[in-house]
């Protein structure tokens, strides 16, 4: 199963906690539950995210952010093959992620994994769009 996981790292002038409230609000405003049921954008037309890939990266687009990440090939195969990808974009921040560094598995499996990361988080699975030429 393709993932993304959007995350806080909790370094705003507020702290970890003021940021898991802006991540919040963020969600909130966007329509996207926090704790709720998994939302499928295939099943809205206006749903308020999207993933577009392209040239090996996953962009997502959302009111208020826009975020690209390059993605492995098995990553591209798996989102190629199901037609859609799903994401998770938690309140909780993850202080020890540094932005642009990989994370080993096991961290990653460790933070998103965990009870606390899921249960603050909304869940989707979005449609894998592309560029037409």
């Amino acid at each position: 199963m393709p993932f993304l996981l959007a995350y806080s790292l909790g370094d705003g002038p507020g702290g970890p906690e003021a940021s898991s409230n802006a991540v919040r609000g963020l969600l909130d405003q966007t329509g996207l539950p926090v704790g709720g049921n998994v939302q499928n954008g295939a099943d809205k037309p206006s749903f308020p995210v999207s993933l577009l890939v392209q040239a090996g990266q996953a962009v997502i687009n959302m009111p208020y952010l826009n975020a690209q990440c390059v993605v492995p090939p098995e990553w591209l195969s798996a989102a190629e093959a199901r037609g859609y990808a799903y994401f998770v974009f938690t309140t909780r921040p993850w202080p020890s992620a540094t932005p642009g560094q990989p994370v080993t598995e096991e961290d990653l499996a460790q933070f998103a994994g965990d009870e606390e990361t899921l249960i603050a988080a909304a869940h989707c699975l979005l449609p894998v769009r592309e560029l037409r030429g």
